[in-house]
């Protein structure tokens, strides 16, 4: 099994493990032993999972204005752990590839294998939401229609993107490409960086 076979098989257990409850309080019933490429997976598909959730109901028009700060509050801390944990699968991936000499005229890429990754989980996310609209049997013929067109868009968007992803990571083991891996350096979290913060 490759990489993204395995990352696909944890993703879609990830998102239907979520909607067992269906609720962005649930605690991560997250299965994989802690410290496994797995584990982290699993983790950074569930924060996907719980932040669709949350961008919902944030766009809730009645929603009280201290519970949507408090909501926007969690939603940042969320995509803060969401980029670390992308960050520590690009390390993975540094330490897996770590050992391949380069090829002559080898090229970095302009996306790491993580944020490719990062927009699979999302994807899986998508998917199971937009079979959910098309299955709906309280719709009109033109929105079932229409939400079906866009899930044929994400079940190719998801073919190409698994079968990009397995190009990137044979590029790298051949040594046509070189892993590097890039900090994001969000600087809005961070007291000594933000100038909001720092001012006060």
């Amino acid at each position: 099994m490759n990489f993204t076979e395995t990352a696909n098989l944890v993703f879609d257990k990830a998102v239907k493990d979520y909607h067992l409850t269906d609720n962005v309080d649930s605690k991560m019933p997250n299965p994989y032993e802690k410290g496994t490429i797995e584990y982290d997976l699993y983790t950074k598909n569930w924060i996907d999972t719980v932040q669709w959730h949350l961008e919902d109901i944030i766009r809730d028009t009645k929603i009280n204005p201290i519970d949507a700060l408090a909501l926007k509050r969690r939603i940042d801390h969320s995509n803060q752990d969401r980029t670390d944990l992308v960050e520590r699968i690009d390390s993975y991936f540094y330490e897996m590839f770590s050992q391949v000499k380069p090829a002559a005229g080898a090229k970095i890429n302009t996306e790491s294998p993580a944020w490719a990754i990062d927009r699979l989980s999302i994807l899986h996310v998508k998917l199971f939401h937009m079979q959910v609209e098309v299955d709906r049997k309280d719709v009109t013929p033109e929105h079932h229609d229409k939400c079906a067109k866009k899930l044929a868009v994400l079940q190719e968007q998801f073919s190409d993107l698994t079968s990009a992803i397995n190009d990137l990571l044979n590029d790298y083991q051949t040594g046509n490409k070189v892993m590097k891996v890039y900090k994001q350096m969000k600087m809005y979290n961070d007291p000594e960086l933000n100038p909001v913060l720092y001012k006060k």
